[in-house]
C-alpha cells in the first residue's frame, strides 16, 4: 500500500511522540506471525501499558531520530516490530517474553532501557526487572525488618516474663 506524504508525516509525528513519552523500547522482528498472533499480541500490550506498533523502518528510523530511542536505528532492518514501554521500565521486555514462551517467531533485535542500548541476550534480566510497585514493596520490606526484628525481640521478653510468673505462680499454688 502506497502512503501518501501526509500520511508519513502523521505517522512519524505519532511515533515521535510515543517515543518521547515512552521509558523503554523492545525493537522485534515479527516475521511468521499470523495476524491472529499480533492481535493477541497488541491485546497484551495494552493490559501492560505498551504502545505496539507495525512501521516502515525508514519512517521508524525518522522518528526515532530526534529521541532518546535514536541509537536502534542500526537494528531496524526488516519486518520490525516496535513496543514502547509507557508506565515501567521492563513491561516491554516481560511482553515479548511472555509472547515468545507461546510463540517462537518473534525474534528481540534490541533493546533500549534508560537511554543505553542492549542486545536481544538481555531480554529476560530485562523482563525479570520489578514493577514499580513491586520495588517499593521489597523496599518497604527491607526498612521493616530491623524494627520489626526489634518488636519481635521486645514482645519475646515481656513473653518470657510473662511465662516465668506464670511458672513461679504455679509452683506456689502446688506448694
Amino acid at each position: 500500500m502506497t502512503l501518501r506524504l501526509d500520511d508519513k508525516k502523521q505517522i512519524v509525528d505519532r511515533l515521535t511522540e510515543v517515543a518521547e513519552n515512552s521509558i523503554s523500547l523492545v525493537a522485534a522482528h515479527y516475521s511468521g506471525l499470523s495476524v491472529t498472533e499480533i492481535e493477541s499480541l497488541r491485546k497484551d500490550a495494552k493490559q501492560t501499558g505498551v504502545y505496539v506498533k507495525v512501521v516502515r523502518n525508514t519512517l521508524a528510523r525518522k522518528a526515532l531520530d530526534s529521541t532518546s530511542f535514536k541509537q536502534i536505528q542500526d537494528d531496524l532492518t526488516g519486518p520490525m516490530l516496535l513496543m514502547f514501554a509507557q508506565n515501567e521500565p521492563g513491561s516491554a521486555a516481560k511482553l515479548a517474553a511472555n509472547f515468545q514462551k507461546k510463540n517462537d517467531k518473534l525474534e528481540v533485535k534490541a533493546m533500549i532501557v534508560d537511554g543505553e542500548l542492549l542486545p536481544a541476550s538481555e531480554l529476560k534480566s530485562v523482563a525479570a526487572m520489578p514493577t514499580r510497585d513491586e520495588a517499593l514493596s521489597m523496599l518497604a520490606g527491607t526498612m521493616l525488618a530491623p524494627v520489626t526484628g526489634v518488636a519481635r525481640s521486645a514482645n519475646e521478653v515481656v513473653a518470657s516474663l510473662a511465662r516465668a510468673l506464670n511458672a513461679y505462680a504455679e509452683k506456689s499454688e502446688a506448694a
